[in-house]
């Protein structure tokens, strides 16, 4: 095809964003979404124009962009990114239907600024020159900033962004810093990840690169000890944005993408620290879960939990554990995202997400109820929903590879399973006693549509998750045959 469908799909938001300010503010937020089902529409193209068994590199679209310095306008999907874009389109179309009233001044640049995050975000999954993937990686600061300090959900919001920017800023430089040393280190690649990857970087500077990837993309996953911005994120960002950061793992794509492939000997000789640092990640999110009683932060810790034990299988360097890694971070999308989309219903409604404020929600609002415990289950890993597929094949991975790791991680499972489903009966069973939930209005008819599409998803990848595996698989075996596994 001839036609620039990763380009159109990226910058859509992009040139939708500008013709905002073009119309009537009755009109924005349709235009907004009609947007919005265009992209997910291109994205759900790209998909199907997809060849699993075809190159593992498709519809590349390669421009010169800087000559001088070989960086180029390099975009391109293989099984590991394609599926995360038609999520990724769904997730903010999801958002979108969340806030849908809760804008009520400067609406123009609210939606401006979502569409600039949402045009990143493809971007980052698109992206194979290291420079563009680091352009967009640093382009979501802005709208995250802003969106966060101006339409956040108390007074402290601001300095909660401003500190956010801040980490994440400190975290670009050892990846902007990684990036060139790949490119002083093999200049015939430069900044091209497709050259790179046919070239092994020499094993005296992979331990360096390595370090700074795991670093740059850790803070972003996040991994413990860098993880303490997540908790004053999702209580002071709304819940549809706490939908994106916390749904949509760029940090632990980052990891798959860029810092093992990259840097494969210094990743296996230091098999130990991130098989440790997944662990860690498992154990603290399960713990740390038990002790909360806000279900925002509850699902921030999960979260946490959950993406440990994508990075412990991924410390295996195995297909299987990428597949699983790509799998889990897929089911992110529609579960823990759609989970949190569900809390800013319940938030809008009830005014708060804390348990203590909350009981008997399921009797006023049953839809609710009964769409928060699917995405709530698909979270820790129920048999028939969309983690289960990942969870069992990085289990598996763990297992082999670093069995004692594994063991930890199937106790630190368990635990957060038990967390949720006791934080579940308590906010949302026995008797309703606050007039804000005995007065609450069950979904409406647009939330509803939402919490459908979340749902079959959630189902459909569960139950049949051989042609989401498949999609994947063959650039899998790929990322591992770069490892020499």
């Amino acid at each position: 095809m001839n036609l620039p469908l990763l380009s159109l799909l990226i910058f859509l938001p992009l040139l939708a964003a500008g013709l905002l300010w073009l119309l009537p503010l009755q009109r924005v937020r349709f235009a907004v979404a009609g947007s919005m089902v265009v992209t997910l529409t291109l994205a759900t193209t790209v998909l199907l124009l997809y060849l699993p068994a075809g190159e593992r590199f498709q519809m590349i679209e390669r421009w010169s962009w800087i000559a001088g310095l070989k960086i180029q306008y390099l975009v391109a999907v293989d099984g590991l990114s394609v599926l995360f874009l038609p999520a990724t389109a769904l997730l903010f179309l999801g958002s979108l239907v969340a806030g849908w009233n809760a804008v009520r001044e400067a609406a123009r640049l609210h939606y401006s600024l979502l569409l600039l995050l949402q045009s990143a975000t493809l971007g980052i999954f698109c992206a194979l020159d290291t420079i563009l993937f680091f352009v967009f990686w640093e382009l979501t600061l802005i709208p995250l900033y802003f969106l966060l300090a101006r339409w956040g959900a108390h007074a402290g919001s601001p300095q909660v962004a401003a500190r956010y920017c801040l980490i994440m800023l400190a975290g670009g430089v050892p990846l902007l810093l990684a990036f060139i040393l790949l490119a002083s280190g093999l200049p015939a690649a430069g900044f091209d990840l497709i050259a790179l990857l046919a070239t092994p970087l020499p094993r005296a500077s992979q331990t360096t690169v390595f370090l700074l990837l795991l670093v740059g993309f850790g803070l972003k996953v996040p991994l413990v000890p860098l993880h303490t911005w997540l908790v004053q994120f999702s209580l002071a960002a709304p819940g549809s944005l706490t939908a994106l950061l916390v749904g949509l793992k760029i940090g632990a794509f980052g990891l798959i993408r860029f810092a093992v492939p990259l840097a494969p000997q210094a990743a296996q000789d230091l098999h130990w620290l991130l098989a440790g640092l997944g662990t860690l990640a498992i154990l603290y999110g399960a713990v740390g879960m038990l002790a909360q009683s806000n279900l925002r932060v509850a699902l921030a810790l999960a979260s946490i939990c959950h993406v440990g034990l994508a990075v412990l299988g991924l410390a295996s360097f195995t297909a299987q554990g990428a597949q699983g890694a790509v799998s889990l971070l897929l089911s992110f999308s529609v579960a823990t995202g759609g989970a949190f989309l569900l809390l800013e219903f319940l938030r809008q409604r009830t005014g708060s997400t804390d348990i203590h404020a909350l009981g008997g929600a399921a009797k006023t609002m049953p839809l609710l109820a009964t769409g928060f415990l699917i995405c709530g289950l698909a979270g820790v890993g129920m048999p028939g929903t969309s983690s289960f597929p990942g969870e069992f094949m990085l289990i598996i991975a763990a297992l082999q590879v670093h069995t004692g790791a594994g063991m930890a991680a199937l106790f630190g499972l368990s635990i957060a399973a038990a967390g949720f489903l006791a934080l579940y009966r308590r906010a949302f069973f026995g008797p309703a006693r606050w007039p804000a939930v005995t007065q609450a209005d069950d979904l409406r008819p647009r939330e509803w549509l939402v919490l459908v599409a979340l749902i079959a998803m959630v189902v459909l990848i569960g139950i049949f998750p051989g042609p989401w595996i498949e999609i994947v698989r063959p650039s899998a075996e790929a990322w591992a045959a770069g490892l020499g596994r």
